[in-house]
């Protein structure tokens, strides 16, 4: 049985302390630092599964060592943890490419829930190896290329998790709470945000093919939609 490994960054020692030995009670190993100017150093000497990032830290915030860490690995999976729930804090979260946003204090068996959840996608990406013919595109779903000629374009796990999604379902309308259950793992105000970003993204990935369009249904989703010429 695989070991998944968790890289926590949480400056409050009693909560750390918990939380690091309910994750490990859990069957995680896991990698606890405590001051967010060491969290990048201290990334870079191990390969984790999944990072816990809280977002008010000294020294350097979460945000920044997200982007740090994205520089470093830019597939692995991460979750902030804050107190603040503010919607601009929450947004500028998923624009980083969260995975989930958890404000404090939470519920510890929610928190494994979603760690799993990713964990799991993580895994059937990996597993799935196949090429989508999407217009002009061809897209590897284990390496998360999108493909255009010569061109190539790096998906993040969500941006990818949603094109496959679109282009399994190809000129059918993907209903929006069916999408967000299944790949942000629940449905709210801050997940649907997300997702209009993420939408907005793979517009501008897939705008080289004019006959390719992600369109708004109102009141039910989104369409992956193949225009063939007449």
């Amino acid at each position: 049985m695989k070991i998944y490994k968790i890289f926590l960054v949480e400056d409050d020692i009693n909560f750390g302390t918990v939380l690091r030995s309910y994750l490990e009670m859990n069957k995680y190993s896991v990698t606890w630092v405590d001051d967010g100017q060491y969290a990048s150093e201290h990334f870079r000497e191990q390969n984790y599964d999944i990072c816990i990032l809280d977002v008010m830290l000294p020294n350097v915030d979460g945000f920044t060592i997200a982007r740090n860490i994205r520089k470093i690995n830019p597939h692995i999976p991460f979750i902030f943890l804050t107190a603040k729930s503010l919607k601009e804090d929450i947004l500028e979260g998923f624009k980083i490419g969260a995975d989930d946003y958890i404000t404090k204090p939470f519920d510890s068996e929610v928190l494994l829930y979603k760690i799993k959840a990713i964990l799991r996608r993580k895994s059937i990406d990996q597993d799935d190896t196949r090429m989508l013919e999407i217009g002009k595109y061809t897209y590897n779903t284990a390496q998360r290329v999108l493909n255009h000629g010569d061109k190539q374009q790096k998906l993040s796990p969500k941006e990818g998790a949603l094109l496959q999604l679109f282009a399994n379902n190809m000129n059918k309308v993907v209903n929006r709470e069916l999408a967000l259950r299944e790949i942000w793992g629940e449905s709210t105000y801050f997940t649907t945000r997300s997702m209009d970003v993420y939408i907005t993204k793979l517009r501008k990935y897939l705008k080289d093919d004019p006959m390719l369009h992600i369109e708004n249904v109102h009141g039910s989703g989104y369409v992956l939609r193949y225009l063939t010429e007449s």
